[in-house]
């Protein structure tokens, strides 16, 4: 979105921090978002890391930023959208699994952001809070849908809003928003849950691990940058989805 071209890009930050005792709190998208159509694949038990990702060697909380072309973005990126990709980055970054141990993922952002990214996951890896997978949605053919029936976290998919009148740009169009753990958190769309194997965490008084709650770790750890949760909305709240500008 706003990004100068770079033909390097590799920024290493490494921290250590005291890790605090586990806690839950999460979030998702508005009403303008594409509707998602159901998952064709399988949903997974909310239990077990449905994706593998490497763990890593110590408890210590590593970030780095890389610059991505189309070729790393093969169907997430198409001529024609908001942001070229020499606007957007690739943000590695240590997480907590649900399986207690770290891991290493990495989600696609626009350049302008990438601050608050890796500010946001290294309190969220200081709070231990569980994600199940942090991937690009390349990953998954760009479908959303299967991306948030894996409970994965994500960003940038260069796809349309749902709003009325002529299309409009999702912010995940502009790398501007961040899915976390969708089947924790789903969007609630005409009253469904999306995925619809987060229907069984409509309930939000029902607090449980990898959940964005008002107060909780997750929602704070994005307010502290300033960004919005989208499970704040009236009518259709979208639990997993974050974003600076609200949208």
């Amino acid at each position: 979105m706003h990004g100068s071209r770079t033909t390097t890009a590799c920024v290493v930050i490494t921290m250590s921090f005291t890790l605090a005792a586990c806690s839950g709190g999460d979030d998702h998208t508005d009403a303008r978002r594409t509707t998602r159509a159901e998952p064709t694949t399988t949903a997974p038990s909310v239990t077990e890391p449905t994706t593998t990702s490497p763990t890593t060697t110590s408890a210590n909380f590593a970030a780095s930023v890389d610059a991505v072309t189309a070729d790393d973005l093969p169907s997430t990126y198409r001529e024609g959208c908001p942001v070229p990709p020499e606007a957007l980055r690739r943000v590695h970054v240590s997480f907590w699994g649900f399986d207690g141990s770290a891991h290493e993922g990495n989600l696609v952002v626009a350049a302008d952001v990438t601050d608050d990214v890796v500010t946001v996951f290294r309190q969220l890896f200081d709070e231990r809070f569980p994600i199940r997978s942090i991937t690009p949605e390349d990953a998954f053919g760009g479908s959303d849908p299967d991306s948030m029936a894996a409970d994965n976290t994500s960003a940038f998919n260069c796809r349309d809003a749902v709003a009325a009148g002529p299309p409009q740009w999702s912010e995940h169009a502009f790398g501007r928003a961040v899915d976390v753990n969708p089947l924790e958190n789903p969007y609630v769309f005409e009253g469904t849950a999306q995925p619809s194997a987060g229907a069984s965490f409509l309930d939000r008084a029902a607090v449980r691990p990898g959940m964005a709650v008002p107060g909780g770790p997750l929602v704070e750890a994005f307010q502290a940058v300033g960004w919005e949760w989208g499970g704040a909305w009236d009518g259709s709240p979208d639990y997993q989805h974050f974003s600076p500008s609200g949208g």
